[in-house]
């Protein structure tokens, strides 16, 4: 709800203060499994590993970081629940998968997360990144920390990742390299924006266009679970304190 729904209210209010004006808003299908963001996040990867003492690098374990989110709203995330940890999941293999065709190595990896906060009381999505650093130290080489999560190197990722992640490393001996966020990688940008097509991608924008025209359009993805909607179902992603309008879904 936090990280979809929430700014689609937040939008639906702020076009209904317009008046008659109101601009029509539309989105984006969610990026998580097109090419060009599993692209961007397995250069950075592999440019990690290559951080990585030598020797770590061929026994390094990938530890894939997101914000960690309450619970219940994990279990109540996309129209029929887990999507959070699915969607990431799903990241992280195809992002791995990635990995071990360009390096021919085999790596094993796990979903940790990050910048929970709240009431102690409330369950979150665990491990936190450093609890799973810890479990890992006494059987692995080195680790690369890949936020799929985000979308940018912003203050966050820096202080949860670059700061206190990668201290508990250095406590504990553990070789440690940081993956550079999609950012401003080309590829990603590219899957976003109308850029020139050698990259050899399908654009979200012109993709998007194409189905308000009624065209047929092939969505590019990875694979599982398949590329995602641009309008939200009704029962997707709930506000907890019940439902309000908002953008780009359908109303139940």
């Amino acid at each position: 709800y936090s990280g979809c729904w929430q700014y689609r209210e937040d939008l639906a209010a702020a076009a209904a203060a317009v008046g008659p004006a109101e601009p029509a808003l539309d989105r984006l299908r969610h990026c998580f499994d097109h090419p060009g963001f599993i692209q961007a996040n397995a250069d950075s990867v592999v440019g990690a590993l290559g951080d990585l003492p030598a020797g770590a690098a061929d026994a390094a374990r990938l530890v894939f970081v997101t914000h960690s989110i309450p619970v219940a709203m994990a279990e109540t995330s996309g129209p029929e629940g887990g999507a959070y940890v699915e969607q990431h999941q799903a990241v992280a293999a195809a992002v791995t998968a990635e990995v071990e065709r360009r390096t021919g190595m085999r790596f094993e990896f796990d979903l940790a997360y990050c910048s929970r906060s709240g009431s102690p009381r409330e369950p979150w999505l665990e491990p936190d990144v450093n609890d799973q650093l810890k479990s890992l130290a006494p059987d692995v080489a080195g680790v690369v920390l890949a936020p799929i999560g985000f979308v940018s190197d912003h203050m966050e990722v820096a202080f949860d990742l670059d700061t206190e992640a990668r201290g508990t490393a250095r406590e504990l001996g553990l070789p440690a390299a940081r993956a550079a966020t999609a950012g401003t990688h080309p590829s990603f940008v590219a899957a976003v924006v109308d850029l020139p097509a050698d990259a050899g991608l399908e654009h979200a924008l012109l993709e998007r266009a194409a189905i308000e025209r009624g065209e047929p359009v092939e969505r590019a993805s990875v694979g599982p679970p398949g590329p995602s909607y641009e309008v939200c179902p009704a029962a997707c992603c709930p506000n907890p304190r019940g439902p309000r309008a908002a953008v780009c879904g359908i109303v139940a």
